[in-house]
């Protein structure tokens, strides 16, 4: 019997031209007025963090100028990195509360966690976005405030989404063995390591995603029967 399950977002929630043609550009749109934030702890804190990044990885310090540089290329390159994730978190936020744009959601996806919950199951979301950002995404979304569904948030403070490990962890922090889980993703690089932790899993085939040969496929969340 399934006690929990754990969402993907881009693909399986949520189209993923929203996330690259709306708030990526948004983000690199934001980037060059970061340098005067400086005087803002966080911001100063990431651009930082960037900084010692960049010196490990190629041997040579840059300036906040070339952090900030760094950051546009990251973005560009949709490289799975905790100070970029957390950087446009705290810039969406803006574009978010300005009403700049809205958290896009399938349609089918609501009133499945509404069934999913009625039913005691427990639902949470596992994306290499930070924590941030994807309540920002549920918190302002085009189907409104879906926030009470989730009681859990992973971002990649667990691990890589392709890791094993981090499944195991994420089941340790819920408290219920992995057998009961069920995670949703379109990525089959991602259930694999998920399956390996002993999750049961459902890939999501939106557009132009490649159907899975090794897990049960879906074509919306409403055609997801529970175990």
């Amino acid at each position: 019997m399934i006690q929990g399950i754990i969402t993907d977002i881009e693909g399986t929630t949520t189209a993923i031209d929203f996330v690259f043609n709306i708030l990526f550009p948004y983000f690199r749109e934001q980037l060059p007025q970061l340098g005067d934030r400086t005087h803002q702890p966080e911001i100063l804190a990431i651009l930082e963090e960037v900084q010692a990044i960049v010196e490990q990885e190629e041997g040579q310090r840059v300036d906040l100028a070339g952090a900030i540089a760094t950051l546009h290329q990251w973005s560009v390159a949709d490289r799975k990195i905790a100070p970029l994730k957390a950087l446009q978190g705290i810039i969406w936020q803006q574009g978010y509360q300005n009403g700049d744009f809205q958290g896009h959601i399938y349609a089918d996806v609501p009133p499945q966690l509404a069934q999913w919950q009625a039913q005691g199951v427990k639902l949470g979301i596992y994306s290499s976005g930070s924590v941030a950002a994807q309540k920002l995404l549920f918190s302002y979304s085009t189907a409104g405030d879906l926030t009470p569904y989730f009681d859990w948030y992973f971002d990649l403070a667990v691990g890589s989404k392709k890791e094993v490990t981090s499944y195991q962890t994420i089941a340790t922090t819920m408290g219920i063995p992995p057998a009961h889980l069920l995670f949703l993703s379109d990525v089959e690089a991602e259930l694999d390591a998920a399956q390996g932790a002993g999750f049961q899993t459902v890939q999501l085939v939106r557009g132009e995603t490649v159907g899975s040969t090794r897990h049960p496929t879906a074509t919306s969340f409403a055609e997801i029967i529970l175990p």
